[in-house]
C-alpha cells in the first residue's frame, strides 16, 4: 500500500498536456468537484479497509503462532470480518479500467507503478483472506485463551 500512495497511479497525455494521478489525488479531485461523500468512500474502501484487514489479521495471527492470544483478539477478528465485504479494491480497479477504455479514445494513458502496486495488493489481500480458515482461527483463539 505504501507504493500505491507514494507513486502515481496513471499518467494521461492529451493535446500536449500531461497529468499524473495518484490515489489520494483522486480523492481530492472528487472532494473539489463537489462529491465529498464519494471521496470519503473511496478513501475508506480503497485505502483504509485494505490496510485494516491485513493489519488486524497479523495482530491476531502472529501471537497464535506461539500459542498465545493477543489482547482483544476476538473483537479484532469480528471487526476484520465485518470490514472484509467493504474492501472494494477490485471494484475500484474494474471501474478504473472501464473508464480508461473510454478515455483511451481521447488521451494517451499510461499505467504507473501505483496502479500495478494496487493490483498486487488486491491479489495478495484476496490470497491472505482465502488462506485463513475461519473455524480453525476461532478454535485456536479458544485454545489460546484457556
Amino acid at each position: 500500500m505504501a507504493l500505491v500512495h507514494l507513486f502515481p497511479f496513471m499518467t494521461m497525455e492529451a493535446a500536449s498536456l500531461q497529468r499524473e494521478l495518484t490515489l489520494v489525488g483522486s480523492v481530492e479531485a472528487l472532494v473539489e468537484a463537489g462529491f465529498p461523500i464519494l471521496g470519503c468512500c473511496v478513501l475508506l474502501f480503497i485505502s483504509i479497509a485494505p490496510i485494516a484487514i491485513p493489519a488486524g489479521m497479523a495482530y491476531v495471527c502472529l501471537p497464535l503462532l506461539f500459542g498465545r492470544a493477543a489482547p482483544s483478539s476476538r473483537l479484532i477478528v469480528k471487526w476484520v470480518y465485518r470490514i472484509e465485504p467493504w474492501n472494494m479494491v477490485e471494484v475500484f480497479l474494474l471501474g478504473v479500467l472501464v473508464s480508461l477504455m473510454k478515455l483511451a479514445k481521447v488521451a494517451d494513458i499510461h499505467f504507473a507503478l501505483g496502479f500495478w502496486a494496487l493490483c498486487a495488493v488486491m491479489l495478495c489481500l484476496a490470497a491472505a483472506i482465502a488462506g485463513i480458515d475461519r473455524h480453525e482461527l476461532w478454535d485456536r483463539l479458544e485454545v489460546a485463551k484457556k
